[in-house]
């Protein structure tokens, strides 16, 4: 096929309530399938939650009791990879008729207990589960909540529009990962994100560019009424701002212009029918695993060992 319907949710979660923002992605799903999506792309750690704002009661040398109950919480709000969660939004994915990307906070075993990682789930459009990528590095203090993920997530998918993968938010950063997704011949480049600042854009432009690919970066948009009462009586989150994480998300084509420029502000789901043609027409130029990679001075090796659960 030579055109692809996108659909880039930003909507934000119910804060450490995975039911909710399950119900909630089931019917932003329904949403972008009546609409023929063909692609349905989900935020960073949409279920159950970026949980910016929270410190999890952690200083340099100390961890408090309370920050333990909220890592507990968090812990009983990810979910095991593959389970009944993943299985009720396969459902949601099948009747939608789509494939979808999907950010999760995944725990690494059926109990309260084990690592958390920030994890991309790819569905396909009959609801089945194709794989994750778990995220290489978390940022700052995320590395305090989420484990590292390993080469053997790295996935690249082959589906009627093209060849599908995803780097989470800062991993885009990461020139040698980015590297790692074009040798796979990645065509649409999934980028979910926590990161709204104004830097953000331009590396999404520069990655669509760098790569001659598309590229649909995702969002939340989130406010303190998302996040359940409690969570909001501690001083850290009285002093945070009504309107939490502003959005950002956006859709870029491979000459690096903007098909959606960046929407804030609001909970939106952004469209456009991408022409898979324009990838093979910037190639007329650059090809960055191709004719212009100077694989004789240049390699690039990728460990691809599964080394964790």
């Amino acid at each position: 096929m030579t055109t692809c319907k996108v659909a880039v949710v930003q909507a934000g979660s119910i804060v450490m309530n995975k039911a909710k923002c399950i119900d909630k992605a089931v019917k932003l799903i329904q949403e972008a399938g009546e609409q023929g999506a063909n692609l349905i792309v989900f935020p960073e750690a949409f279920i159950p939650a970026y949980p910016r704002g929270m410190s999890f009661g952690a200083v340099v040398g100390n961890r408090s009791d309370s920050g333990r109950n909220d890592f507990l919480r968090y812990a009983k709000n990810a979910i095991p990879i593959p389970g009944p969660e993943t299985d009720q939004l396969g459902e949601a994915v099948k009747k939608a008729g789509a494939y979808a990307v999907i950010g999760v906070i995944e725990r690494d075993r059926e109990t309260s207990g084990g690592t958390l990682y920030c994890t991309a789930l790819f569905f396909g459009p009959d609801g089945s589960l194709l794989g994750k990528h778990r995220k290489l590095k978390p940022t700052g203090s995320e590395r305090l909540i989420w484990g590292e993920g390993d080469g053997s997530t790295l996935p690249v998918f082959e589906t009627p529009y093209g060849k599908i993968g995803s780097l989470i938010c800062w991993e885009n950063y990461m020139p040698l990962a980015r590297a790692a997704l074009y040798e796979k011949g990645v065509q649409i480049y999934i980028a979910p994100t926590a990161d709204s600042r104004d830097t953000w854009f331009a590396s999404m432009r520069h990655i669509a560019v760098e790569g001659r690919c598309f590229v649909l970066s995702c969002n939340q948009y989130c406010t303190k009424e998302m996040y359940e009462e409690d969570l909001l009586e501690t001083e850290e989150m009285r002093n945070m701002p009504d309107e939490i994480t502003r959005g950002g998300s956006c859709i870029v084509n491979p000459l690096g212009q903007f098909l959606v420029e960046p929407v804030f502000g609001k909970e939106e789901i952004l469209y456009a029918t991408l022409d898979l043609d324009d990838i093979t027409r910037g190639h007329f130029d650059f090809d960055v695993v191709g004719h212009y990679s100077r694989k004789d001075v240049f390699q690039l090796t990728v460990n691809a060992e599964k080394r964790y659960s």
